[in-house]
């Protein structure tokens, strides 16, 4: 099995095989726990006038998403996993864009297979790879907004890695301690609480949480994340 990591859009645009797209602040944590919470569909897009869209198709659904960190005017909700309660997204259809993580969905598109990836369900991603045999495995950091390399997805990426080739990180734990003060300082900020609210931080570094993945499928609508369950 060959195992890239590559970084940011420039890195989606590049993969090939079986492509983890890895955003762990906030975006692939975020659509565990709504997946967890009951949403009865995700749907990356990559713009604005993709998400309002749907809202024309299809009132009933939920926008949510970022742009610099902030829900999207007109939104729903942020990209925020400690503010989007499990009430309001039981059996909804969420649309769902942000920055970094479902830009990185919709330009890999040389890809073979799509999942989406985040420590929160990291274990889980390693054991679909293993399942899935493929001779090419893209492991893709989105980084800041797609364009600055981020040290929590590059830890993930890494991680996912050292479960597949069976050689563990022995400072895992340090490492993702260590992102409270490198990668998700803004998380502590108390002048940036409104947009990074320090839950979120610790939300997003749980390690192991979730025994699925999220595929990204394609159907007539456009892309659609479907649970798989593989631990």
């Amino acid at each position: 099995m060959d195992i890239q990591i590559l970084q940011l859009l420039d890195g989606a645009q590049q993969a090939r095989g079986l492509t983890v797209i890895i955003d762990v602040l906030r975006a692939f944590s975020l659509e565990c726990y709504l997946t967890d919470r009951g949403a009865a569909e995700i749907r990356p897009v990559r713009t604005l006038e993709e998400a309002f869209a749907w809202r024309e198709r299809d009132p009933a659904v939920l926008l949510v998403g970022e742009r610099g960190g902030a829900k999207c005017e007109g939104f729903d909700f942020g990209n925020s996993p400690s503010g989007i309660p499990a009430e309001a997204v039981r059996g909804r259809r969420i649309i769902h864009t942000t920055s970094a993580g479902t830009q990185g969905l919709t330009q890999a598109v040389h890809a073979e297979e799509r999942i989406a990836g985040s420590l929160v369900n990291a274990a889980a991603v390693a054991a679909y790879i293993r399942a899935r045999k493929p001779e090419t495995v893209s492991l893709v950091c989105m980084g800041n907004a797609g364009v600055r390399e981020a040290p929590e997805d590059l830890l993930c990426a890494e991680y996912i890695r050292s479960l597949l080739l069976g050689t563990p990180l022995p400072d895992m734990d340090a490492r993702t301690q260590a992102l409270r003060w490198h990668g998700g300082e803004h998380f502590f900020n108390p002048d940036t609480q409104e947009i990074y609210p320090e839950p979120d931080f610790w939300l997003c570094v749980k390690r192991d949480l979730f025994p699925f993945v999220l595929r990204a499928v394609t159907d007539e609508s456009g892309l659609r994340m479907e649970k798989v369950v593989t631990i």
